[in-house]
């Protein structure tokens, strides 16, 4: 039977009687709106323009952690809460949030319109079509003994609902509505818990705990596996570029990209001397190919974590980077956060707490090349620690770019409830770990003056984008089906908040260099990154190079040369080709990179974005647009030489191979020659390739 009891009067804080069937009580305070019941508390608070934040803890206060928000942001203060007998309502522009007396919430735009509910199935919230003796509630704490809470958040599913964002997993679907994923990182797996949907809404899961969701035809679950609050924010828009610049007000902006991260970037596992890297920079020039960035990979330093060149493959870096920088290319340097028990580092970061911990069993989380421990980046000190040692190797010797590795982190074994960090236990707050990792090298370069920091990592959660943070898709298979993952995954990596994304062009393992197949997968994954927000060729190529040298970081092997001219005449062409048509760009994607910084704007972003009056566009999962002007269709399946694509209504296409010029609204066959990706562009652009 319900508990009938006394009611607050919010004017006086007294209680007062009522005979009806009401269960918690409401509070305006400081222009948001609090509801109380039993252990639970509730805060609905403005949080940006047209945006509210939720937050509800069983704990004896309210956890006080931002996570990925940015800081409470100005001008909340018009937002208007109303208290009535039974429920209570708080709107902030064009979202409005009402709580009836039992404490569902249910979000509302300015129309009107539901755009999200709360899912409860119980005998209490009797005036409702839903009222149910399942006794199901909608924000569930469940006690884990001896310590936090199990967290599920239910929400009502519409199952007409489109869905995109999330972050990067290895699946071909954009649209994740009917998908369950996991809240976690992995290898090629990056977690970025926001979703913007077709109704006109974005949600930031904000929680960075180990967990699911499951965005199923029924019902929506989000769960948190240990955790001591729920903690989401939700805004509504009229267009998706309206709610995605309302998400980067609340979480940042990237900086703006320097000048040398807009061209061709040139990568392989793994260059092993000093001199093999000089060879193939001096190569680029004497062929005349712009090359903005090449990379030291891992194991060029003696032991992980030891962070500094090996000096018997390195023996000159400060020779080698101005070498470099005279011939106009910047040096990006791997850096990884494993800690081996051998590194000359090992005993004093232990001693002081600067690394992971284990709940159970000997301290090592990774097993590759050594046993390992992971530096804590959620402990301040740990930052501190980690940036003074590449400040000290590799920043003072002029690197100004890092490539942050293994950012998940990865482990030999993913028994995410074994770890243990500063902030707390890894299950809880681990999802957070890669944006503190970029927040380690992103805070030491700025305190150095340096501005327009961009780092490479190989993971990120919301928040992220704000230290920098380029994010690569792992170590992925060299085929066409990977690239159908890829397309998927930087698109929703853009719609999740992460602007600056790429791949390893070709794909990371599993294929040989005189592998005719492989060249026509490199080929049109060549032509697709060209149109990436970053453009980097990478790859560990077989058959592995003979092994150079015995000491320190030389017990790792080599992939094959991954150079444009260690394809054949054909595949060098192609690549130099498109390598140029990027140079020309450069301007295009400087204002591209600009509108990023400024707005939070994906670079590469679904035709949904720039076409939402269009349906067609929220059903295509083949095409994409690069900036507002570019339609990139590229070609994913064997043997394609001919492309169906779809125009969207509302501007006039020019083919940009033929310079025949298309009405939008309408599917045309294009020819695909292995050297053309189709593309269009909008209403004469002009690009001048």
């Amino acid at each position: 039977m319900t508990d009938i009891i006394k009611r607050e009067d919010a004017s006086t804080g007294d209680f007062r009687s009522d005979d009806q069937f009401l269960l918690g009580y409401f509070e305006e305070k400081d222009h948001a709106l609090y509801y109380r019941y039993d252990a639970e508390r509730v805060i609905v608070e403005p949080w940006g323009r047209n945006s509210l934040r939720v937050r509800a803890s069983k704990m004896p206060q309210m956890p006080e952690e931002l996570w990925a928000l940015d800081g409470k942001p100005e001008g909340c203060q018009e937002a208007k809460v109303v208290i009535h007998d039974f429920s209570a309502e708080i709107t902030n522009g064009n979202i409005k949030a009402v709580v009836n007396n039992i404490g569902k919430i249910t979000f509302y735009n300015q129309k009107g319109e539901v755009l999200l509910e709360e899912y409860v199935r119980n005998r209490e919230d009797m005036f409702a079509d839903t009222c149910s003796s399942l006794e199901v509630e909608a924000r569930e704490f469940k006690p884990i003994i001896g310590g936090d809470y199990q967290l599920t958040m239910r929400f009502e599913s519409n199952p007409e609902e489109k869905l995109y964002g999330m972050g990067q997993y290895q699946q071909k679907f954009l649209n994740v509505k009917g998908a369950e994923l996991e809240l976690a990182h992995r290898n090629s797996q990056a977690s970025v818990p926001f979703a913007l949907s077709s109704l006109g809404y974005g949600f930031l899961w904000n929680n960075p705990a180990v967990g699911r969701v499951s965005f199923n035809k029924n019902i929506t679950t989000w769960e948190a596996r240990s955790t001591k609050k729920l903690d989401y924010w939700i805004t509504a828009g009229d267009t998706p570029a309206e709610i995605e610049e309302s998400y980067a007000d609340a979480t940042g902006k990237v900086p703006m990209m320097p000048e040398y991260g807009m061209g061709f970037w040139q990568c392989k596992l793994r260059y092993q001397t000093q001199e093999e890297l000089l060879e193939v920079a001096r190569e680029y020039k004497r062929r005349q190919i712009p090359i903005d960035v090449i990379v030291v990979d891992f194991f060029h330093w003696p032991k992980q974590g030891d962070w500094r060149f090996d000096e018997t493959y390195w023996p000159d870096p400060d020779a080698m980077i101005a070498e470099l920088k005279e011939m106009g290319i910047e040096l990006m340097v791997s850096i990884w956060p494993m800690v081996d028990y051998k590194s000359e580092n090992f005993e004093e970061m232990k001693a002081k707490g600067l690394l992971t911990r284990v709940e159970k069993g000997v301290r090592i989380d990774n097993t590759y090349m050594g046993n390992t421990i992971q530096y804590d980046p959620t402990n301040p000190e740990a930052r501190e620690y980690v940036w003074n040692k590449a400040k000290q190797n590799y920043y003072d010797k002029g690197v100004k770019i890092f490539w942050l590795d293994e950012a998940e982190p990865e482990y030999t074994v993913y028994d995410f409830e074994n770890y243990r960090y500063h902030l707390g236990p890894n299950v809880q707050i681990g999802n957070i770990y890669p944006a503190m990792y970029a927040q380690t090298f992103f805070e030491g370069m700025k305190k150095e003056g340096q501005e327009n920091i961009v780092n490479l990592l190989r993971c990120a959660w919301a928040g992220s984008q704000r230290y920098g943070a380029l994010v690569w898709s792992g170590d992925i298979h060299s085929s066409f089906e990977s690239l159908q993952n890829q397309f998927a995954a930087g698109l929703n990596m853009g719609i999740a908040g992460i602007p600056w994304w790429t791949t390893d062009i070709g794909g990371f393992f599993g294929a040989n260099i005189y592998d005719e197949d492989f060249h026509e997968v490199l080929i049109r994954w060549f032509e697709y990154g060209t149109f990436c927000p970053v453009m980097r060729l990478h790859g560990y190529r077989m058959p592995y190079q003979p092994q150079y040298g015995t000491t320190g970081g030389a017990a790792c092997v080599s992939g094959a040369p991954n150079e444009i001219w260690s394809y054949g005449d054909k595949v060098y062409e192609i690549c130099r080709k498109y390598i140029e048509m990027r140079e020309a760009m450069r301007p295009y994607v400087c204002s591209l990179m600009e509108e990023a910084h400024e707005k939070g704007t994906p670079v590469m972003r679904p035709l949904f974005y720039d076409f939402p009056e269009d349906k067609m566009c929220w059903e295509n999962e083949t095409q994409y647009m690069f900036g507002p002007e570019l339609l990139v269709a590229p070609v994913m399946e064997k043997g394609q030489k001919e492309k169906e694509v779809y125009l969207p209504a509302g501007a006039s296409w020019k083919h940009v191979w033929t310079g025949e010029t298309y009405q939008g609204g309408q599917t045309v066959a294009v020819a695909a020659p292995i050297d053309q990706i189709p593309l269009f562009t909008k209403d004469d652009y002009e690009l001048n390739f």
